[in-house]
């Protein structure tokens, strides 16, 4: 995440490649040319303008997490709950921060709020400047799946800090980066996380990067515009 902030956006690992590590997650392309998100196995595509697509196995990323889902909690929502309550009741069933949970929210939302990062060309910008004009859409009454991840803190810089989650529909035809949802009903699965594989890109982007800023946490907030953490 730290290399995303200082404008590294290409990665050399593949969709396939990544596959073969998780069949659940999220994560961005190359050129942040669209968010990512990874649901029974197959990687879809988020574009800017609310629509979504399969993604290719050749696609390349610079920033994926992905993990093989097995939900270990979880609990049915059966009255409508904002984003705030439905992140609640999670902590709450989790009760300690200081793994990685895996979060699937499945069912019918009055609305789902999300914003898209758009393709960037180079020489790329900082992060925070490739963000700043993103387009947001709402989709409302609507069925599908808001995924992610709550990282713990002491991940800043590795993952995105509190909560990351995407959003698709149930066609895999729309979705993005999540910023507000209202939940009507459906289920929540988490699955607790406890190792942690790390790989990094060999090449001088990467290598020249400056993946401590000062400001990190208040890049974090600025560019992932989180609801409830």
């Amino acid at each position: 995440m730290s290399a995303l902030l200082d404008g590294v956006y290409d990665g050399d690992l593949t969709v396939s490649e990544l596959l073969e590590h998780g069949d659940f997650g999220l994560g961005t392309f190359n050129a942040l040319d669209g968010e990512m998100l990874v649901l029974d196995g197959v990687c879809y595509r988020l574009r800017a303008d609310g629509t979504a697509e399969r993604a290719s196995g050749t696609d390349q990323t610079p920033f994926a997490v992905v993990v093989p889902f097995d939900e270990t909690l979880g609990f049915d929502v059966t009255e409508r709950s904002t984003r705030e309550q439905v992140v609640a009741r999670i902590v709450a069933l989790a009760k300690s921060q200081n793994y990685l949970f895996a979060v699937r929210v499945r069912g019918r939302f009055e609305s789902v709020t999300t914003r898209t990062v758009r393709r960037q060309q180079k020489p790329y910008p900082p992060m925070r400047e490739a963000v700043a004009n993103e387009a947001v859409v709402t989709f409302s009454d609507v069925d599908g799946t808001v995924a992610g991840f709550r990282t713990p803190l002491y991940e800043r810089g590795i993952g995105v800090p509190g909560g990351h989650v995407h959003f698709i529909d149930d066609a895999f035809t729309a979705g993005g980066h999540v910023l507000d949802f209202v939940m009507q009903h459906g289920r929540v699965d988490i699955c607790k996380g406890s190792d942690l594989a790390l790989r990094l890109p060999l090449d001088s982007s990467f290598a020249s990067a400056d993946l401590d800023p000062a400001d990190l946490d208040d890049q974090v907030r600025a560019t992932e515009n989180h609801g409830p953490r």
